[in-house]
C-alpha cells in the first residue's frame, strides 16, 4: 500500500489514466458498432479484442493482480486455453460439411 503523500498522489494519477483508457476503448467499441467492416466476423473479432483489452487493464489494476504471485498466472493461462479451444470447437462444428442439418 501507499505509505507517503506522493505515493498516493502517484496512485491516484495512475488510476485516473486506467480509467481515461477505459473510457476511450468504451467509445471505439460504440463506434466500431457503427462502423461496417467488411465481414461481420472482423467486426465481432475487433469488438472482442477491445473488449478482452478493457478486461484486463481493470483485472490488472483495480483487481491488483498485477501484484499477485506466479500461480494465479498459471490458472489464467489454463483457462485462456480452455476458452480458446472452445472457441475453436464451436467455430469447427458451426463449419463442419459432414454434419446432418436434418430434413
Amino acid at each position: 500500500m501507499a505509505d507517503s503523500p506522493e505515493e498516493i498522489y502517484k496512485s491516484i494519477k495512475k488510476i485516473k489514466v486506467i480509467g481515461l483508457m477505459l473510457a476511450v476503448f468504451t467509445i471505439l467499441t460504440v463506434g466500431l458498432s457503427y462502423v461496417e467492416l467488411p465481414t461481420h466476423s472482423l467486426n465481432i473479432i475487433v469488438g472482442m479484442i477491445l473488449a478482452t483489452i478493457k478486461a484486463a487493464l481493470v483485472a490488472l489494476i483495480f483487481m491488483h493482480l498485477n501484484h499477485e504471485k506466479v500461480l494465479i498466472y498459471k490458472f489464467l493461462a489454463f483457462t485462456i486455453t480452455f476458452v480458446l479451444a472452445l472457441f475453436i470447437l464451436f467455430y469447427a462444428s458451426s463449419t463442419d460439411p459432414l454434419v446432418f442439418d436434418g430434413f
